[in-house]
This record gives C-alpha cells, structure tokens and sequence, in this order.
C-alpha cells in the first residue's frame, strides 16, 4: 500500500471552510490486503435507530467531531474504536485524505465530512458496537464491475430522489458513502493502481 500512501500524498484535496452552524465529522476508509489489485475495502450498516438520518445505511465507519478530538483524524479513529473496537492506526497506517464532502440533500444536516484512508495488512477483529448491525470487507474488484452499479431511488417528504450506488447483494451503497467510495476508486485509478 505504500504507492497509495505515496499517490495520495501528491494529490491536493478540497476542504470545506468552517461557518456558523456547520458541522464535521470524519469517517475511515480502511484498505485490508498487501496489494492494491487485491484489497478489499470496510463497510458497516449502521443500527436502525429513531431520529439517525443514517439508520441502517452501509456506511464507513466515523461520525461527529468531539470537543476532546485533537483533530478530525482522531475523531475517524475514535469513532472507529467505538464502533468496531479497533483503531485502524494501530496496526495499520494513515495512507492519506480525500476530499471534505457535504451531503447534497437539503433536509440533511449541515455537515462537513472528511475522509481519511487507511491500510490494514490483517483483517482486525471486528466488535461492532450498539451504533452498528453489522460490518464487511468488499474487494476493490467488485466494486470496479460495471454489473455492480445501480440507482437507489430515495423516498422522502419531498418526494423521489434518484441516487447513483452500488449493488452489494442485500446492500446498496449510496449518497456520501457511494461519493466517497467513488472517490476513492477513481483516484487509484488516476494513479494508475487499479485496473
């Protein structure tokens, strides 16, 4: 994973600037393998819960910065600890950052998300807490398999939304997972590390 690590040093990411009101957040995108071709990729489906505009969506694991986080890093790892009990740090390495992103649904809440990608060379065990149903690896493979790519069609007050996302048998991955995942698949691709 080193010539990810190296590739996303080179590449200058968009950061949101703070406002009255905003939020931040921050999730990890957790690479598992030696081999860029042959990594997977960590998703998680959140818990259904009351009132999460996110309950029971596959996600990365993250959420909300906390006054006690020295820094939104600290809050991917924390969140990460909290949710699967295991700091992808710790055993693993930072590889780099993609771009801030915020939610294009209006009715969402204003909220700054930053990605930060790390490797793993083992799979850790994974504890999910009460905040996550469950979690699973994907390979980078399937992701790039055009057969693979749908549209989720949202439901809400306003009416239907048309979402681009991702087919993962029973899961869809979509809105700023599907973005970020995206992302990510088309940097590696740029650099020239993925098929």
């Amino acid at each position: 994973m080193e010539e990810v690590a190296e590739f996303l040093a080179r590449q200058v990411v968009r950061e949101e600037g703070d406002e009255p009101g905003l939020r931040w957040a921050s999730v990890a995108v957790v690479l598992r393998g030696g081999a860029v071709r042959e990594a997977e990729l960590l998703f998680i489906r959140r818990a259904e819960r009351a009132g999460d505009p996110w309950s029971g969506h596959v996600a990365f694991p993250g959420g909300r910065h906390d006054a006690t986080d020295l820094s939104l890093e600290a809050t991917a790892r924390r969140e990460t600890r909290e949710e699967l009990g295991f700091d992808p740090a710790v055993g693993g390495r930072l590889l780099g950052r993609l771009d801030d992103l915020r939610p294009r649904n209006a009715s969402l809440p204003k909220i700054v998300v930053r990605p930060f990608v790390y490797a793993v060379a083992a799979a850790p065990a994974l504890r999910p807490n009460e905040e996550v149903r469950s979690a699973f690896w994907t390979p980078l493979s399937r992701l790039l398999d055009p057969v693979v790519r749908a549209e989720h069609v949202f439901e809400h007050a306003s009416g239907r939304v048309r979402f681009p996302a991702y087919r993962l048998d029973d899961d869809v991955v979509w809105g700023l997972t599907e973005r970020i995942t995206t992302q990510l698949l088309l940097r590696l691709r740029e650099g020239g590390l993925l098929g």
